[in-house]
């Protein structure tokens, strides 16, 4: 079944679209972007702080789609945007500088789900509406949360390794699973991991060993994955890989050690190396998530905010600390080698020309990929 981001946002259950015009002038600010300004009237200002370059995806997806839905829904609008490369403390900084240019709205994707609880707090204290972009952030005074179906993606994943296992006739007690997953500090990242146990748990398969990597950090996994192939070796039949950054490190720890053939591994983001790998019989799967919708949701409600609207989610999600947020979740899709036309390639995602380089022209014409 071919799957489009037009399904994935309707899955979602859409935001209305926010049509207002606002009047507008120049910001000041020192990263804006937008349409600009306007004689006379004074333009809103939409905060968007992103929480690192480890992912591609930010810079060439997230931040691209936010601000073009932005402008759509008002050309006065401006976006005042910063990346904070890993940092909290930066990404704090950041924060503070936009409250004090007079942001309407923040939309927040955080770097510590924890430590960006005090950029609620500020934010509450002069009036402005924050929105957890893609990260929950553990807050009780939170305004909403969009993002994907978490704890999906951890099923999908864990049930793609299950089903793959049982399918090359591994029995559980044969061997296990290794797990690295993601950072400790993104609250996203414990769900992908319970959405993954609970498929992993209830199968009968061994988890021999797991590892939260800090900062989703691709190389301290490769390291981990190293120590754990010197203990358990041919053990190990799966690895459960949080996202397509760490499947690079943890292949790499494979191949280093000469493991053949590789063992599945998991992914997600559906990075374009993460596809190749895909492609290549490295990588056995990720998870596409469609950027375009998530962050022109958020574009939307970003401006139904600005308007002094307060939408209902579609449905509420717990802060860690066992608040419950007005969400919009959007719907997450497995990806194998034979899908991916379906979904990346059809969605405009990447052009198969992107995929299909010499090295992977071959593997192409196998998954049907043109």
């Amino acid at each position: 079944m071919k799957i489009s981001t037009k399904q994935a946002a309707i899955t979602a259950a859409g935001l209305a679209l926010a049509t207002g015009i606002l009047a507008g002038c120049s910001n000041g600010a020192t990263t804006p972007s937008g349409a600009g300004s306007t004689s006379g009237t004074t333009a809103a200002k939409v905060g968007l702080l992103l929480p690192d370059t480890l992912s591609p995806r930010y810079e060439s997806a997230d931040k691209p789609y936010f601000e073009a839905k932005l402008k759509e829904l008002d050309p006065n609008a401006t976006v005042l945007y910063a990346n904070a490369n890993a940092d909290a403390s930066k990404q704090l900084q950041q924060a503070e500088s936009m409250i004090s240019q007079g942001v309407k709205v923040l939309v927040i994707s955080s770097v510590d789900g924890e430590a960006a609880a005090s950029i609620v707090v500020e934010a509450q204290a002069k009036n402005i509406p924050v929105i957890a972009y893609d990260r929950l952030i553990d807050s009780p005074k939170l305004d909403y949360y969009i993002s994907f179906d978490n704890e999906k993606v951890g099923e999908l994943q864990g049930q793609a390794l299950v089903d793959k296992l049982k399918q090359e006739g591994v029995q559980p007690g044969d061997g296990g699973i290794l797990m690295a997953n993601g950072s400790p500090t993104d609250p996203n990242a414990a769900q992908f991991k319970a959405g993954a146990h609970k498929i992993i748990d209830a199968s009968g398969y061994k988890v021999l060993a797991e590892f939260d990597a800090p900062g989703w950090d691709a190389t301290k996994t490769q390291d981990w994955v190293a120590g754990q192939i010197t203990q358990y070796k041919s053990q190990i039949k799966a690895v459960y890989a949080a996202a397509d950054g760490l499947a690079a490190g943890v292949i790499a720890s494979l191949k280093a050690a000469n493991i053949s053939p590789l063992p599945p591994v998991t992914g997600q983001d559906a990075q374009l190396a993460g596809i190749q790998r895909i492609l290549a019989g490295d990588q056995y799967m990720t998870v596409y998530k469609a950027f375009k919708p998530e962050a022109e949701r958020a574009a939307e409600l970003a401006e139904m905010l600005i308007k002094g609207e307060k939408p209902k989610g579609d449905t509420t999600v717990k802060t860690p600390g066992g608040v419950e947020i007005q969400s919009f979740l959007l719907t997450p899709v497995l990806v194998t080698a034979d899908k991916i036309e379906s979904t990346v390639v059809e969605d405009g995602f990447y052009k198969a020309s992107d995929i299909c380089t010499p090295v992977y022209a071959a593997a192409c014409a196998t998954a049907g990929v043109k």
